[in-house]
């Protein structure tokens, strides 16, 4: 199982810091955390930047494994 990190609003939509989420691709995942919470995260996933064990990572279909840790960075406003 990965551990999934979150950040900001997805923090918001996830409603926890981080948690262990089984999954064998980066793209597994985000479908995995789509359904599990919704339409709001679904959205925010669409947007957001991902860290794999803190590399920016692009590629989707990019494998994970039990040591993987997933950063979910959503778009940041600030000035």
């Amino acid at each position: 199982m990965a551990v999934v990190r979150y950040y900001a609003a997805a923090r918001a939509a996830a409603n926890r810091t981080e948690e262990p989420v089984p999954a064998g691709s980066l793209d597994e995942l985000l479908a995995t955390l789509s359904d599990r919470y919704g339409e709001r995260m679904a959205l925010l996933l669409k947007a957001s930047s991902y860290l794999l064990d803190g590399v920016s990572c692009r590629d989707l279909s990019t494998p994970l494994d039990d040591q993987s840790t997933v950063d979910v960075l959503p778009p940041f406003a600030g000035g």
